[in-house]
Protein backbone atom coordinates (compact mmCIF):
# COMPACT_ATOMS: atom_id res chain seq x y z
CA UNK A 1 0.00 0.00 0.00
CA UNK A 2 1.46 3.39 -1.16
CA UNK A 3 0.74 5.73 2.30
CA UNK A 4 -1.05 8.34 1.98
CA UNK A 5 1.80 9.96 3.71
CA UNK A 6 4.49 8.08 5.52
CA UNK A 7 5.22 10.08 8.74
CA UNK A 8 7.77 7.37 9.90
CA UNK A 9 9.42 7.30 6.74
CA UNK A 10 9.85 11.31 6.90
CA UNK A 11 11.20 11.98 10.14
CA UNK A 12 13.22 8.30 9.61
CA UNK A 13 15.66 11.15 7.48
CA UNK A 14 16.07 13.19 10.97
CA UNK A 15 16.56 10.64 13.40
CA UNK A 16 19.64 11.05 14.56
CA UNK A 17 19.64 15.07 15.13
CA UNK A 18 15.81 14.39 17.24
CA UNK A 19 17.38 11.54 19.62
CA UNK A 20 20.48 14.12 19.93
CA UNK A 21 17.80 16.70 20.72
CA UNK A 22 15.97 14.87 23.23
CA UNK A 23 19.27 13.56 24.92
CA UNK A 24 20.13 17.45 25.30
CA UNK A 25 16.04 18.46 26.78
CA UNK A 26 16.42 15.72 29.11
CA UNK A 27 20.10 16.99 30.15
CA UNK A 28 18.94 20.48 30.56
CA UNK A 29 16.02 19.55 32.63
CA UNK A 30 14.24 22.82 31.50
CA UNK A 31 10.66 21.72 29.88
CA UNK A 32 8.57 24.60 29.51
CA UNK A 33 9.47 27.96 27.63
CA UNK A 34 13.32 27.58 27.53
CA UNK A 35 16.39 28.05 25.37
CA UNK A 36 14.50 25.20 22.02
CA UNK A 37 11.46 27.56 22.10
CA UNK A 38 13.40 31.17 21.85
CA UNK A 39 15.47 29.59 19.43
CA UNK A 40 12.83 27.94 17.46
CA UNK A 41 10.94 31.16 17.47
CA UNK A 42 13.93 33.42 16.17
CA UNK A 43 14.61 31.02 13.64
CA UNK A 44 10.96 30.87 11.83
CA UNK A 45 10.71 34.50 12.59
CA UNK A 46 13.96 34.68 10.47
CA UNK A 47 12.67 31.95 8.16
CA UNK A 48 9.62 34.03 7.38
CA UNK A 49 11.07 37.03 7.16
CA UNK A 50 9.11 38.88 10.25
CA UNK A 51 10.11 40.57 13.51
CA UNK A 52 8.01 38.13 15.66
CA UNK A 53 7.21 34.63 15.80
CA UNK A 54 5.88 33.34 18.99
CA UNK A 55 5.16 29.50 19.67
CA UNK A 56 1.97 28.31 21.31
CA UNK A 57 0.14 25.24 21.59
CA UNK A 58 -1.23 24.29 17.94
CA UNK A 59 -2.26 26.18 15.24
CA UNK A 60 -6.49 26.25 15.98
CA UNK A 61 -4.78 28.62 19.35
CA UNK A 62 -2.44 30.67 16.91
CA UNK A 63 -5.62 32.18 15.38
CA UNK A 64 -7.57 32.91 18.38
CA UNK A 65 -4.74 33.98 20.21
CA UNK A 66 -4.53 36.22 16.99
CA UNK A 67 -8.22 37.61 17.12
CA UNK A 68 -8.56 37.73 21.22
CA UNK A 69 -4.78 39.94 20.77
CA UNK A 70 -6.47 42.47 18.55
CA UNK A 71 -9.78 42.74 21.05
CA UNK A 72 -7.36 43.48 23.87
CA UNK A 73 -5.74 46.24 21.89
CA UNK A 74 -8.69 47.88 20.48
CA UNK A 75 -8.03 46.36 16.85
CA UNK A 76 -11.64 44.77 17.06
CA UNK A 77 -14.70 44.38 19.08
CA UNK A 78 -16.49 41.59 20.45
CA UNK A 79 -19.60 40.68 17.87
CA UNK A 80 -17.22 42.06 14.52
CA UNK A 81 -17.51 40.12 11.45
CA UNK A 82 -14.52 38.54 9.58
CA UNK A 83 -14.63 36.91 6.24
CA UNK A 84 -13.59 34.15 5.76
CA UNK A 85 -13.57 30.95 3.25
CA UNK A 86 -16.80 28.89 2.84
CA UNK A 87 -14.64 25.73 2.26
CA UNK A 88 -11.67 25.82 5.04
CA UNK A 89 -11.26 23.49 7.87
CA UNK A 90 -13.47 23.75 10.30
CA UNK A 91 -10.68 25.47 12.71
CA UNK A 92 -11.00 28.15 10.92
CA UNK A 93 -14.17 29.18 11.59
CA UNK A 94 -13.88 27.95 15.41
CA UNK A 95 -11.05 30.79 15.82
CA UNK A 96 -13.50 33.22 14.83
CA UNK A 97 -15.99 32.35 17.16
CA UNK A 98 -13.84 31.63 19.87
CA UNK A 99 -12.89 34.69 20.27
CA UNK A 100 -16.28 36.23 20.27
CA UNK A 101 -16.43 37.66 16.55
CA UNK A 102 -18.68 36.88 13.46
CA UNK A 103 -17.60 34.46 10.46
CA UNK A 104 -18.96 35.74 7.56
CA UNK A 105 -18.18 33.09 4.98
CA UNK A 106 -17.32 33.88 1.00
CA UNK A 107 -17.29 31.21 -1.95
CA UNK A 108 -13.77 29.94 -2.91
CA UNK A 109 -12.30 30.55 -6.17
CA UNK A 110 -13.22 27.03 -8.83
CA UNK A 111 -9.54 27.02 -10.47
CA UNK A 112 -7.95 27.43 -6.98
CA UNK A 113 -9.87 26.78 -3.95
CA UNK A 114 -8.78 29.61 -2.20
CA UNK A 115 -11.34 32.41 -1.37
CA UNK A 116 -12.69 34.59 -4.24
CA UNK A 117 -11.93 38.52 -4.14
CA UNK A 118 -14.96 39.52 -5.29
CA UNK A 119 -16.59 37.77 -3.30
CA UNK A 120 -14.69 39.23 -0.51
CA UNK A 121 -16.13 42.80 -1.74
CA UNK A 122 -19.44 41.68 -1.71
CA UNK A 123 -19.82 40.59 1.78
CA UNK A 124 -18.58 43.96 2.78
CA UNK A 125 -20.48 45.44 5.85
CA UNK A 126 -20.32 48.29 8.02
CA UNK A 127 -19.50 45.37 10.82
CA UNK A 128 -16.48 43.99 8.71
CA UNK A 129 -13.58 44.39 10.26
CA UNK A 130 -11.05 41.61 9.51
CA UNK A 131 -10.68 39.18 6.63
CA UNK A 132 -9.37 35.69 7.59
CA UNK A 133 -7.48 34.73 3.98
CA UNK A 134 -6.81 31.03 4.30
CA UNK A 135 -4.01 29.41 1.89
CA UNK A 136 -5.93 26.23 1.27
CA UNK A 137 -4.01 23.23 0.57
CA UNK A 138 -0.52 24.87 0.64
CA UNK A 139 -1.59 27.53 -2.32
CA UNK A 140 -1.31 31.22 -1.29
CA UNK A 141 -4.68 33.14 -1.63
CA UNK A 142 -4.48 36.20 -3.35
CA UNK A 143 -2.68 38.35 -1.01
CA UNK A 144 -2.46 41.02 -3.39
CA UNK A 145 -5.94 41.67 -4.08
CA UNK A 146 -6.96 40.86 -0.72
CA UNK A 147 -4.55 43.71 1.44
CA UNK A 148 -5.55 46.57 -1.76
CA UNK A 149 -9.50 45.55 -0.63
CA UNK A 150 -8.24 45.50 3.38
CA UNK A 151 -6.48 48.81 2.51
CA UNK A 152 -9.52 50.46 1.19
CA UNK A 153 -11.90 49.01 3.50
CA UNK A 154 -9.87 50.03 6.78
CA UNK A 155 -9.49 46.02 7.71
CA UNK A 156 -7.32 43.77 9.40
CA UNK A 157 -6.06 40.90 7.54
CA UNK A 158 -4.79 38.10 9.37
CA UNK A 159 -3.25 34.58 7.40
CA UNK A 160 -4.36 31.10 8.15
CA UNK A 161 -1.47 29.77 6.91
CA UNK A 162 -1.63 26.22 9.05
CA UNK A 163 -0.80 24.69 5.32
CA UNK A 164 1.46 26.56 4.04
CA UNK A 165 4.99 27.10 5.28
CA UNK A 166 7.34 28.36 3.05
CA UNK A 167 4.75 29.51 0.12
CA UNK A 168 6.49 32.82 -1.33
CA UNK A 169 4.31 35.64 -3.12
CA UNK A 170 6.22 37.15 -5.75
CA UNK A 171 8.94 34.55 -6.53
CA UNK A 172 10.05 34.12 -9.87
CA UNK A 173 7.75 36.83 -11.58
CA UNK A 174 10.19 39.88 -10.67
CA UNK A 175 6.99 42.49 -10.28
CA UNK A 176 6.80 42.52 -6.36
CA UNK A 177 9.14 41.87 -3.51
CA UNK A 178 9.17 38.17 -2.50
CA UNK A 179 7.48 37.63 0.88
CA UNK A 180 6.68 34.55 2.33
CA UNK A 181 3.59 33.16 4.08
CA UNK A 182 3.60 34.27 7.44
CA UNK A 183 4.55 38.10 6.17
CA UNK A 184 1.74 38.89 4.28
CA UNK A 185 -0.75 40.76 6.48
CA UNK A 186 -1.50 42.21 10.54
CA UNK A 187 -0.20 38.53 11.49
CA UNK A 188 -0.46 34.77 10.45
CA UNK A 189 -1.37 31.16 12.26
CA UNK A 190 0.58 28.49 11.64
CA UNK A 191 0.07 24.59 12.30
CA UNK A 192 2.99 22.13 12.72
CA UNK A 193 0.54 19.10 13.00
CA UNK A 194 2.86 15.95 12.39
CA UNK A 195 1.29 16.33 8.87
CA UNK A 196 1.88 19.62 7.82
CA UNK A 197 5.20 19.86 5.46
CA UNK A 198 6.82 21.52 8.76
CA UNK A 199 5.77 19.06 11.29
CA UNK A 200 6.05 18.51 15.13
CA UNK A 201 5.98 14.91 16.66
CA UNK A 202 2.80 15.98 18.43
CA UNK A 203 0.69 19.49 18.62
CA UNK A 204 2.64 22.37 17.98
CA UNK A 205 1.77 26.15 16.96
CA UNK A 206 2.58 29.57 16.19
CA UNK A 207 2.26 33.05 15.15
CA UNK A 208 3.92 35.52 13.34
CA UNK A 209 3.93 39.12 13.01
CA UNK A 210 5.71 42.70 12.33
CA UNK A 211 3.50 44.12 15.11
CA UNK A 212 5.11 44.75 18.32
CA UNK A 213 2.31 45.11 20.72
CA UNK A 214 0.22 42.53 19.05
CA UNK A 215 3.61 39.99 19.93
CA UNK A 216 3.77 41.33 23.02
CA UNK A 217 0.49 41.03 24.10
CA UNK A 218 0.36 37.42 22.48
CA UNK A 219 3.57 36.34 24.70
CA UNK A 220 1.97 37.31 27.56
CA UNK A 221 -1.92 35.89 26.71
CA UNK A 222 -0.18 32.29 25.52
CA UNK A 223 0.99 32.48 28.99
CA UNK A 224 -1.80 33.02 30.95
CA UNK A 225 -1.80 36.74 30.61
CA UNK A 226 1.34 36.99 32.29
CA UNK A 227 4.65 38.83 31.25
CA UNK A 228 6.24 38.38 35.11
CA UNK A 229 5.48 34.97 37.00
CA UNK A 230 2.41 35.54 39.24
CA UNK A 231 1.32 38.82 37.91
CA UNK A 232 -1.49 38.05 35.52
CA UNK A 233 -2.29 41.50 33.62
CA UNK A 234 -5.03 39.49 31.26
CA UNK A 235 -7.42 36.65 31.05
CA UNK A 236 -5.02 34.34 28.79
CA UNK A 237 -4.71 30.95 28.31
CA UNK A 238 -2.03 28.02 28.71
CA UNK A 239 -0.97 27.55 25.01
CA UNK A 240 2.27 27.12 24.97
CA UNK A 241 4.76 25.47 22.56
CA UNK A 242 6.38 22.65 23.70
CA UNK A 243 10.31 23.05 24.56
CA UNK A 244 10.59 19.55 23.02
CA UNK A 245 8.31 20.47 20.48
CA UNK A 246 10.61 23.56 19.38
CA UNK A 247 13.74 21.99 19.48
CA UNK A 248 12.68 18.81 16.78
CA UNK A 249 11.22 21.77 14.78
CA UNK A 250 14.61 23.35 14.48
CA UNK A 251 15.89 20.30 13.50
CA UNK A 252 13.53 20.01 10.49
CA UNK A 253 13.30 23.79 9.63
CA UNK A 254 16.28 23.83 7.45
CA UNK A 255 15.38 20.85 5.50
CA UNK A 256 11.57 22.86 4.57
CA UNK A 257 12.56 24.31 1.49
CA UNK A 258 14.27 21.45 -0.41
CA UNK A 259 11.14 19.10 0.57
CA UNK A 260 8.61 21.88 -0.76
CA UNK A 261 10.80 21.51 -3.92
CA UNK A 262 10.43 17.53 -3.89
CA UNK A 263 6.53 18.14 -3.36
CA UNK A 264 6.32 20.48 -7.05
CA UNK A 265 8.58 18.20 -8.38
CA UNK A 266 5.76 15.60 -7.92
CA UNK A 267 3.12 17.80 -8.52
CA UNK A 268 4.04 18.59 -11.65
CA UNK A 269 4.43 15.01 -13.22
CA UNK A 270 1.18 14.22 -12.20
CA UNK A 271 0.09 17.67 -14.23
CA UNK A 272 2.03 16.26 -17.16
CA UNK A 273 1.07 12.77 -16.67
CA UNK A 274 -2.59 12.31 -15.50
CA UNK A 275 -4.82 12.30 -18.17
CA UNK A 276 -8.58 11.37 -17.79
CA UNK A 277 -11.36 13.60 -18.93
CA UNK A 278 -13.04 12.12 -15.57
CA UNK A 279 -10.44 14.07 -13.72
CA UNK A 280 -10.02 17.57 -12.72
CA UNK A 281 -6.78 18.57 -11.99
CA UNK A 282 -5.88 21.11 -9.60
CA UNK A 283 -4.70 24.56 -10.74
CA UNK A 284 -0.63 26.07 -10.40
CA UNK A 285 0.81 28.63 -11.98
CA UNK A 286 4.47 26.80 -11.81
CA UNK A 287 5.51 29.42 -8.95
CA UNK A 288 6.45 29.12 -5.51
CA UNK A 289 3.08 30.10 -4.38
CA UNK A 290 2.11 26.50 -3.67
CA UNK A 291 3.86 24.04 -1.36
CA UNK A 292 1.27 21.50 -2.02
CA UNK A 293 0.67 20.36 1.26
CA UNK A 294 -2.23 18.86 -0.44
CA UNK A 295 -2.53 17.57 -4.31
CA UNK A 296 -6.20 17.66 -4.82
CA UNK A 297 -8.15 16.38 -7.73
CA UNK A 298 -12.10 16.38 -8.44
CA UNK A 299 -14.57 14.06 -9.80
CA UNK A 300 -17.89 13.27 -9.64
CA UNK A 301 -17.67 9.60 -8.44
CA UNK A 302 -15.00 10.67 -5.70
CA UNK A 303 -16.22 7.60 -3.48
CA UNK A 304 -15.88 5.23 -6.75
CA UNK A 305 -12.47 6.67 -7.27
CA UNK A 306 -11.37 6.59 -4.03
CA UNK A 307 -12.56 2.62 -3.46
CA UNK A 308 -10.46 1.96 -7.09
CA UNK A 309 -7.32 3.09 -5.78
CA UNK A 310 -7.39 1.62 -2.07
CA UNK A 311 -7.89 -1.73 -4.24
CA UNK A 312 -5.10 -0.59 -6.23
CA UNK A 313 -2.74 -0.15 -3.49
CA UNK A 314 -3.31 3.77 -2.93
CA UNK A 315 -4.40 5.39 -0.22
CA UNK A 316 -6.00 8.62 -0.76
CA UNK A 317 -7.84 11.47 1.99
CA UNK A 318 -10.76 13.57 1.71
CA UNK A 319 -9.98 17.15 2.58
CA UNK A 320 -12.92 17.95 3.21
CA UNK A 321 -16.12 15.81 3.34
CA UNK A 322 -18.26 17.99 4.97
CA UNK A 323 -18.43 21.52 4.66
CA UNK A 324 -18.08 23.89 7.89
CA UNK A 325 -21.72 25.05 7.38
CA UNK A 326 -23.00 21.89 7.00
CA UNK A 327 -21.27 20.55 10.52
CA UNK A 328 -23.16 19.52 13.50
CA UNK A 329 -21.40 21.47 15.46
CA UNK A 330 -22.25 24.92 13.65
CA UNK A 331 -25.99 25.10 13.34
CA UNK A 332 -25.85 28.37 13.35
CA UNK A 333 -24.89 28.26 9.69
CA UNK A 334 -26.98 25.01 8.39
CA UNK A 335 -29.79 27.59 7.00
CA UNK A 336 -26.91 28.65 4.18
CA UNK A 337 -26.46 27.97 1.06
CA UNK A 338 -23.12 27.80 -0.70
CA UNK A 339 -23.18 25.59 -4.00
CA UNK A 340 -19.36 26.42 -5.32
CA UNK A 341 -18.10 25.03 -1.60
CA UNK A 342 -20.79 21.77 -1.39
CA UNK A 343 -19.88 20.96 -4.75
CA UNK A 344 -16.09 20.85 -4.03
CA UNK A 345 -16.24 19.32 -0.61
CA UNK A 346 -18.59 16.40 -2.60
CA UNK A 347 -15.71 15.95 -5.55
CA UNK A 348 -12.45 16.58 -3.94
CA UNK A 349 -9.88 14.03 -3.46
CA UNK A 350 -6.56 14.24 -2.07
CA UNK A 351 -3.70 11.88 -3.53
CA UNK A 352 -0.56 10.90 -2.01
CA UNK A 353 2.12 13.72 -2.33
CA UNK A 354 5.47 13.78 0.21
CA UNK A 355 9.08 14.12 -0.37
CA UNK A 356 9.54 10.69 0.69
CA UNK A 357 7.45 9.51 -1.98
CA UNK A 358 9.68 7.31 -4.58
CA UNK A 359 8.92 7.16 -8.66
CA UNK A 360 7.89 4.08 -8.48
CA UNK A 361 5.01 4.99 -6.38
CA UNK A 362 4.38 8.35 -8.54
CA UNK A 363 4.39 6.08 -11.60
CA UNK A 364 1.68 3.97 -9.80
CA UNK A 365 -0.70 6.34 -8.66
CA UNK A 366 -0.38 8.36 -12.12
CA UNK A 367 -0.76 4.67 -14.17
CA UNK A 368 -3.62 3.86 -11.93
CA UNK A 369 -5.53 6.91 -12.61
CA UNK A 370 -4.90 6.95 -16.07
CA UNK A 371 -6.97 3.71 -16.12
CA UNK A 372 -9.35 4.58 -14.15
CA UNK A 373 -13.14 4.46 -16.16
Amino acid sequence: MIKFLDLHKVNLQHEEALQEKFRSFLDRGWYILGDGVKAFEKEFAGYCGTRHCIGVGNGLDALVLIFKAAIQLGKLRKGDEVIVAANTYIASLLAILQADLVPVLVEPDEQTFNMDPDGISKAITPRTKAILAVHLYGQLADMETINTIAAENDLLVVEDAAQAHGCKMGAGSGQMEEKKAGNLSYAAGFSFYPGKNLGALGDAGAVTTNDDDLARMIFSLRNYGSETKYHNDFAGVNSRLDEIQASFLSVKLPSLDKENAIRRKIARRYLSEIINSKIVLPFYDGSENHIFHLFVIRTENRDGLQRYLSENGIQTQIHYPIAPHRQKALPQFHHLSFPITEKMHDEVLSLPISPVMTEDEIDLVVKMLNQWT
